[in-house]
């Protein structure tokens, strides 16, 4: 089974030349050590010790910014596996297509030094050729992006059979697929549009560096769908997007992630609140948003008109 990911190989591809050539891909983040021996099974363990080595480098940055890099740092070395298949663009609106078929392995003092061996396809992709969703989800911003989700077009463009079921690496958690590209394609809606809701009137979706990195923010409790902070940078805001009806089994989850963002990720003079945002509640969802004032609930609408012209 294999999985998908859209990799950027540095900053606006500035490398993509040199991994193109040298059949490699690789990430930096100014870890200057060989971690063949420091690569755990989860990213989680490997956060935990190298996100003090990143901001005692980069003292200026968060620990937001930190825990990014460093999961980015881990994927790239660890999560990624033989089989796997990247998209990497090459900044002429291009993607390169390639197959992973070697294990970490560190190049010092050389560009993205924490590497994979890699074999480039003969197939390149132009981001003008794809559907809406895989052009939203390619481009996010942020180093390694997960976009199995989107396997059959690009199955389609690798002229892989679509039937082919052993190609695909299913999530367990996630029961139902095509609820799934729905809950993502409307986070990809409410990031976009975020300017025209009534949360960015005190929240701005987290930046580092003018990128937005608060989209699918991934610390030790799972994946937090859009992280934002406060105006006056006082408050982060943890934002749980449901497609249809959120049930009470939300709240517990939206916890986890706030009490997580509290412990490891906020400032000490930061408070952590949540939101949920589904199409609808349900009295359980009601009672149990009583009890827990640091956390509020926003429906969203959906529409669809025909204009006659």
């Amino acid at each position: 089974m294999k999985n998908y990911y859209r990799l950027m190989l540095g900053r606006k591809s500035i490398h993509a030349t040199e991994c193109f050539n040298g059949d490699f891909i690789g990430a930096d983040f100014q870890i200057d050590q060989d971690l063949s021996a420091a690569l755990p099974e989860q990213w989680q363990q490997f956060n935990k010790v190298f996100i003090p080595v990143f901001l005692a480098k980069h003292p200026e940055k968060s620990k937001i910014a930190g825990g990014l890099a460093c999961a980015a740092l881990w994927m790239v070395s660890k999560g990624i596996c033989q089989g796997d298949i990247l998209l990497c663009p090459d900044g002429n609106g291009t993607y390169r297509v390639a197959e992973v078929i070697g294990d970490y392995y560190y190049a010092a003092n050389q560009v993205l030094p924490h590497r994979r061996k890699v074999k480039w396809l003969s197939v390149s992709i132009a981001r003008t050729a794809m559907s809406e969703a895989l052009k939203n989800s390619t481009g996010s911003i942020g180093t390694v992006g997960t976009i199995t989700s989107h396997h059959v077009e690009i199955e389609k463009f690798l002229n892989i059979d679509e039937h082919d079921s052993t190609t695909v690496a299913v999530d367990p958690v996630v029961e139902d697929p095509l609820a799934f590209a729905l809950e993502k394609h409307l986070e990809d809606f409410l990031v976009k549009n975020w300017h025209q809701t009534e949360l960015s009137q005190q929240y701005n979706i987290y930046e580092e560096d003018g990128e937005l990195v608060g989209q699918q923010y991934s610390i030790n409790a799972g994946t937090i769908d859009i992280l934002a902070i406060s105006k006056d940078k006082k408050r982060l805001l943890v934002v749980e997007l449901k497609r249809g009806r959120a049930s009470d089994i939300v709240v517990g989850q939206i916890l986890r992630y706030m009490g997580c963002i509290k412990e490891q990720i906020a400032e000490t003079d930061q408070r952590v609140e949540g939101v949920i945002i589904a199409l609808e509640d349900d009295q359980k969802l009601r009672w149990a948003l009583n009890a827990v004032p640091s956390v509020s609930f926003y429906r969203y609408e959906l529409s669809f008109k025909l204009l006659k012209v």
